[in-house]
């Protein structure tokens, strides 16, 4: 029974958060597209003969029409068209055959476009053939089954789309293995003898992904400066969260009063704070009209701008400590709340003074709540972006989460954005095992 209650958790569990967190893993370290497949005929069951990576050179040794028997779309996709037609010989007799649709004008269309007849156009050129070979089936290898004259009136029964295959080589391959590939794969230059990998058709696990985060302009900027608010931010809300939760704890008069007050911050989102710390710090802002009118300042100063980065990183963690030390507040009055008053009044009755109880006896009770507090504190520490944004925008301050959001919105790179999330995951992970061993290591020390 107690497995049966908990199967709805675990199936949630399963579906929101280990298949989305297995897939974003996957996108950080295995590339869909890592290499192209060359086969020993243009077919798709044609035997593997060599692999090749994304970029790779080419020399194209050649092309052949395969019939499309799928929905594929790729960048470089060629098709060709052929038809099966109806005519009639030089000598009278009625013939069929497939010819490709360049030999063939279109004379009659149905109402939705479909081609049901036209005629065989002339060829052009002196000394060339003025007859257009039938097919047995729709491929320039195929045998000739029939001809028909130049104006030869036809039927179309039926149309074949085939892909483009191209023969072709690596061209810095000293071993000079050639196969064939379909044109969805191969992006073919204007001189039409070379080209490159531009897809490939199969994936491989890869650091790619991680590399390039690392090799990132923004990533040491972004990586500094989630270190450098985690550090300000975190040691200064903590004090602040354990004196708002003492006058709380201290039930004074109007004390629930205090506790709407602290908790207010709450109900707003990132971005609402960022904004509203954004109009204060503007030319025309809060604080500008205060130090002006005190006389500090004789006009607007720019606060927010590449050239006060300071300012910026004060901004943030001015709004940050704001927006949230009341979630840090909540988790230690709860903490607060579970110690016995007994045990506080034994202290007192035995001389301690009132910080002497919080230091000898309230702050050893409270480590598992300060343990889940650093915890959740840290994650969203790692994670601030909206703040961010409003305050400077992501270019001048940025973060890892910005530039996760960066890579995702504006370069349309999963994989990297992938990798920064990965990254921040690992971040978040280490920093919970570390309190989780950091604060169990003083806990132990203190039942001592």
């Amino acid at each position: 029974m107690p497995y049966l209650l908990i199967a709805p958790a675990l199936i949630y569990l399963a579906m929101f958060f280990a298949y989305p967190m297995f897939q974003g893993l996957m996108l950080a370290i295995f590339d869909d597209d890592a290499a192209l497949v060359l086969v020993d005929e243009p077919s798709l069951d044609g035997q593997e003969v060599e692999r090749l990576t994304q970029g790779t050179r080419l020399n194209i040794l050649g092309r052949q029409g395969n019939l499309l028997t799928d929905d594929s779309e790729g960048t470089e996709l060629l098709t060709e068209q052929w038809f099966l037609v109806v005519g009639e010989s030089a000598g009278g007799a009625e013939v069929s055959g497939w010819a490709p649709e360049a030999r063939v004008r279109i004379r009659d269309e149905a109402a939705d476009g479909t081609p049901l007849g036209g005629t065989i156009r002339p060829r052009l050129g002196a000394g060339s053939d003025e007859a257009t070979p039938l097919l047995a089936e729709p491929n320039e290898t195929s045998e000739t089954v029939a001809e028909l004259e130049q104006r030869a009136p036809v039927t179309i029964e039926e149309i074949a789309v085939l892909e483009v295959w191209f023969q072709v080589q690596a061209s810095e391959d000293s071993s000079k293995v050639a196969g064939w590939a379909p044109s969805r794969f191969v992006e073919v230059f204007d001189d039409e003898e070379t080209g490159r990998v531009d897809e490939g058709s199969v994936g491989e696990f890869t650091t790619g992904f991680i590399t390039k985060m690392f090799n990132d302009s923004f990533f040491s900027d972004a990586w500094q400066t989630t270190l450098l608010l985690m550090l300000l931010i975190l040691p200064l809300q903590f004090v602040l969260a354990m004196l708002m939760a003492l006058v709380i704890d201290a039930r004074l008069k109007l004390g629930s009063g205090f506790l709407y007050i602290f908790t207010l911050p709450m109900g707003m989102s990132d971005l609402a704070v960022g904004i509203l710390f954004f109009s204060i710090f503007t030319g025309n802002g809060l604080l500008n009209s205060v130090l002006e009118a005190i006389g500090i300042l004789d006009g607007p100063k720019t606060f927010l701008s590449a050239d006060t980065i300071p300012w910026i990183i004060f901004a943030i963690v001015l709004a940050e400590l704001w927006r949230a030390t009341s979630i840090v507040m909540v988790i230690i009055v709860s903490g607060l709340q579970a110690i016995p008053r007994e045990t506080l009044e034994a202290a007192e009755l035995f001389g301690a003074g009132y910080w002497q109880r919080v230091r000898h006896i309230m702050l050893p009770l409270l480590l598992p709540s300060i343990q889940v507090a650093l915890i959740l504190r840290t994650i969203l520490a790692f994670q601030v972006f909206a703040v961010v944004i409003a305050l400077s925008g992501g270019d001048i301050v940025t973060v890892l989460a910005n530039e996760t959001y960066r890579q995702y919105f504006e370069f349309r790179n999963n994989n990297v954005a992938s990798a920064y999330a990965l990254f921040i995951l690992l971040l978040s992970m280490a920093s919970a095992f570390f309190y989780l061993r950091a604060v169990r290591a003083q806990t132990e020390v203190a039942n001592t």
